[in-house]
């Protein structure tokens, strides 16, 4: 009989590829199979092998991909076959995203599953967003609530006058297009009007955008500005340190999606630094490096070197595959001889200082 695998399940993160734990990234990376959350940044699914069957059990409103009942027999039914599965899923798996309910399908079937805690964007977006949750002169607390309960449920299980009078930071999470309902809630329970709002859309990612107003006013300001889902809603006077503090909407490129078409292996350095800006970065590579059909040039350059002065490689693609060829004629890169060799840009040259040249 064979042995049950194991579902993983991992949060992903609140979309910044960068802030994925490191053992959520290990696990990716044996993965048999990944079934993914709709916010899970795709860039993750790369550090999963390329045999890895990529499943996409996603929800937004009200397109789910798969009933929450069928994606737990899912998980079951894979993890049955002996495969490692890792359930990777937006933010932290067991804030506001049914990760208990799955937890409780693998236990009540014998499964064996870990949680690997994610950073949520509870915290994140307002961070990216230049707003501390608590601070030492403000408030001491805050309150997460969801703005989107259990349609099935005959009443709500929030109760808004002890929330209004909780000192602290209010933060919601799925609230959008309830900002209305939540804000009208809060002031009849006694939350003053002018409390400062902030809303924080797609938050750690080069997406991200931000809106700012009071209870009062941010209802109006979402529909003027059409602002939608997924969003972070922050209330309360920390929000008036976002003008000092807003670091990551300051950075060079913030708010420019820029496409990388490099190849794979390559696009990665590039879309580093980029991100490191601030950009959004789509990689789409639409090039694709392989052998030449004729390797007869390349056959005569390399066992002619001796009259050469010079060889000069162009591009780290040049190098690669010049000395792919080159070892399989020579076992000893001593057979270059007194050749000199030039590189035209520092990728150039930092893919021959690989071969300690």
């Amino acid at each position: 009989m064979k042995s049950k695998g194991t579902v993983y399940l991992v949060g992903a993160g609140p979309g910044d590829r960068g802030l994925l734990t490191v053992r959520g990234a290990e696990l990716l990376g044996r993965a048999d199979v990944v079934v993914y959350d709709a916010l899970v940044n795709p860039d993750l699914l790369r550090l999963a092998p390329r045999t890895a069957e990529i499943i996409y059990g996603g929800k937004r409103a009200k397109d789910h991909a798969m009933p929450q009942d069928e994606l737990n027999a899912l998980l079951v039914t894979k993890a049955r076959e002996g495969k490692t599965v890792v359930r990777l899923k937006g933010g932290d798996p067991y804030i506001f995203g049914r990760g208990g309910e799955e937890a409780e399908a693998l236990a009540q079937a014998k499964i064996p599953f870990e949680v690997v805690p994610g950073i949520s964007s509870i915290v994140a977006a307002p961070n990216y967003a230049g707003i501390p949750l608590t601070h030492r002169n403000l408030c001491s607390s805050f309150t997460v609530i969801t703005g989107h309960e259990d349609p099935t449920k005959d009443n709500s299980s929030l109760d808004w006058e002890p929330l209004a009078k909780m000192p602290g930071t209010k933060v919601v999470l799925m609230g959008v297009e309830r900002i209305r309902q939540l804000a009208a809630s809060l002031m009849a329970q006694g939350m003053a009007a002018d409390t400062p709002v902030a809303m924080v859309r797609w938050g750690t990612t080069g997406r991200q955008q931000s809106i700012e107003g009071t209870l009062a006013t941010i209802a109006d300001r979402v529909a003027e500005k059409e602002f939608a889902a997924p969003a972070v809603t922050v209330i309360g006077d920390v929000v008036r340190l976002r003008n000092k503090l807003n670091w990551f909407e300051h950075r060079p490129l913030f708010g420019q999606r820029i496409v990388v078409t490099r190849t794979r292996e390559q696009a990665s350095q590039l879309s580093q630094e980029l991100l490191e800006r601030g950009a959004d970065v789509l990689e789409i590579p639409t090039i694709k490096v392989v052998p030449p059909d004729q390797l007869e040039p390349l056959e005569e350059a390399i066992e002619g070197l001796g009259v050469y002065d010079w060889l000069i490689f162009t591009s780290p693609n040049g190098v690669a595959a010049f000395f792919d060829y080159f070892f399989k004629k020579f076992k000893d890169i001593r057979a270059l001889g007194m050749v000199r060799i030039a590189a035209v840009g520092p990728a150039t040259a930092g893919k021959l200082a690989e071969l300690h040249l």
